[in-house]
């Protein structure tokens, strides 16, 4: 495969369940390319993404949100994928001409939704909103009044609204209280802290799971007790032990046999991820977006000469722990009696770890000319981020399951 950058960003409805997963992607060397070839680029790399790595590896079965310059809409280059499932994403910066109302006409009549990109309404681009069955809306393009300005125009027309770089979870609740349908951003990877004394009952048994599972000396008894007391979390870890992604021949019926069998580390990182699991009142999604992190956290470090290489893990799963908990990291932190060095890698992004973090997030937004993320080969970064998803993936099936 062309060294690309590809990455997905979820797309919730009212409910805070994935609707749909946008798809980030940029050739590695499109900032390179010579005047003109900007369509071309776009196709090579939907091609090969899409080819080599297949549309529902991507996103499941949600829709996906697809970026199209003017050459796809008016159709001079056919696109790599059908219509089902596909929402294509005019771009704010394509004249509403003739060809182009034609083109949307066209790639509607195949049976692709059309979505207006960072739409700002002027009245030459109402045959656009009438073809169009979603309205993406910048809210960092507009300011409050004429956020609820467009509302009042659009809510005559038949779209759908979107708002997306929706950062805060005050921005969240103002646009579902304006009647917005759908959601994009980061809100949800931040805490709603809340003023409290302390910490609730079934979040404080998860942090203290947490913390046991930290000590690097700890044994298979210690593990044993840590879970004693919740039948559900020691069914659910032996049922992950027993499911298709290992295909054992015999099926282990003990925790001590699971250690012996897959190791004390993959029990321990399980364990982490089936206890934050149980902290429900979150989207599923910012799990899977902690599972993604922890994984391709260690994959990077693989090739790397570094004592505590199985702190980036933790690092990885742990970035969105503040969000799920609702506390700032800082406060947390001291609960969980981690190391200096993964503390700082979580509360600054500091040291060889926080350096590997920063990547990973910076590839998860799209932020492809990150300087943490041109620290690594560029083919490494992708199939290590391609390869976290399918794990991902995997886990989350497991666990769903359980």
């Amino acid at each position: 495969m062309p060294h690309i950058y590809l990455a997905r960003q979820p797309i919730y409805d009212r409910k805070l369940n994935v609707y749909a997963y946008e798809l980030l992607y940029r050739a590695a060397d499109e900032a390179n390319a010579p005047a003109g070839l900007g369509d071309q680029a776009t196709y090579t790399v939907l091609v090969n993404a899409l080819a080599e790595i297949g549309l529902v590896e991507l996103v499941g079965p949600h829709y996906a949100f697809v970026n199209l310059t003017r050459g796809f809409v008016v159709g001079d280059n056919p696109l790599p994928f059908s219509g089902n499932k596909i929402v294509v994403e005019v771009l704010e910066d394509i004249a509403a001409d003739n060809d182009v109302i034609a083109g949307i006409k066209r790639l509607s009549a195949q049976g692709y939704m059309i979505a207006l990109d960072d739409f700002i309404y002027d009245e030459s681009l109402r045959k656009l909103v009438e073809l169009a069955d979603l309205i993406k809306i910048d809210l960092l393009a507009l300011n409050r009044h004429q956020l609820i300005e467009h509302v009042e125009i659009l809510k005559d027309f038949n779209v759908k609204l979107l708002a997306e770089k929706v950062e805060t979870q005050e921005e969240f609740e103002l646009c579902k209280a304006l009647g917005f349908d759908y959601f994009q951003g980061y809100f949800f990877c931040k805490p709603k802290v809340l003023k409290r004394r302390r910490i609730p009952a079934n979040q404080l048994a998860v942090m203290q799971l947490l913390s046991k599972l930290q000590n690097p000396n700890i044994d298979i008894n210690v593990l044993g007790e840590a879970i004693s007391h919740d039948v559900s979390l020691s069914y659910r870890l032996l049922r992950y032990v027993n499911s298709a992604m290992f295909s054992l021949p015999n099926k282990i019926e003990s925790l001590r046999n699971a250690v012996f069998v897959i190791g004390l580390k993959a029990v321990k990182e399980m364990m982490m991820v089936l206890a934050m699991s149980d902290i429900n009142d979150k989207p599923h999604e910012l799990l899977v977006t902690s599972l993604v992190r922890a994984k391709m956290c260690e994959f990077l470090v693989a090739s790397m000469t570094l004592p505590n290489k199985e702190g980036c893990f933790v690092v990885g799963l742990f970035s969105v722990l503040d969000a799920l908990l609702d506390m700032e990291m800082a406060k947390l932190l001291p609960s969980l009696s981690l190391s200096d060095e993964i503390n700082q890698a979580l509360l600054a992004h500091k040291g060889t770890i926080g350096g590997i973090l920063a990547a990973v997030i910076a590839y998860e937004q799209g932020q492809w000319d990150s300087a943490a993320i041109k620290k690594f080969e560029q083919a490494h970064m992708q199939k290590t981020y391609i390869d976290a998803l399918a794990w991902a993936s995997d886990i989350e099936t497991s666990i769903r399951r359980g």
